[in-house]
């Protein structure tokens, strides 16, 4: 027996997300299908962490630099590990974001891929099971 909701949105971006928490403020049942992580390859791989990474970088320079600003650093260096390590925890504080906006805007969050099967019909593969939704309404929000 497929889930009903009113809108489907396969794709957790910035687009899917979004569009996912509008239709539900506007009444609508929402359903949001995301493979991976929601927010999109910039708030997990690409653009958020590439400026945490780049925000340890300049802090380095500047460090490197103490002495024109008329400061005294002793011997310093970087662990890259830890630098890394930040710009995971940065992106993972951004995503658990975006899934409480989800979760308080009543938004329910299916971890799979999704696929439409036939107009007003979608499928989603999870690790486990294959589930179908029925749905009057269909985003594809896949970048």
């Amino acid at each position: 027996m497929p889930q009903k909701f009113d809108v489907a949105i396969i794709g957790g971006g910035p687009g899917g997300y979004v569009a996912a928490i509008r239709a539900s403020q506007l009444g609508f049942k929402a359903v949001l299908i995301e493979k991976d992580r929601v927010g999109g390859i910039c708030l997990n791989w690409g653009c958020i962490p590439t400026k945490a990474l780049l925000k340890s970088a300049e802090l380095y320079n500047l460090i490197k630099r103490a002495d024109e600003f008329g400061l005294k650093v002793g011997n310093f260096s970087f662990d890259f590990k830890k630098i890394i390590q930040r710009s995971r925890q940065v992106a993972e504080r951004l995503t658990r974001g975006v899934e409480f906006l989800l979760k308080k805007n009543n938004v329910t969050k299916i971890s799979g891929h999704g696929f439409i099967l036939k107009p007003g019909l979608v499928g989603v593969k999870t690790n486990t099971d294959e589930i179908e939704i029925e749905t009057n309404h269909i985003i594809i929000a896949t970048g």
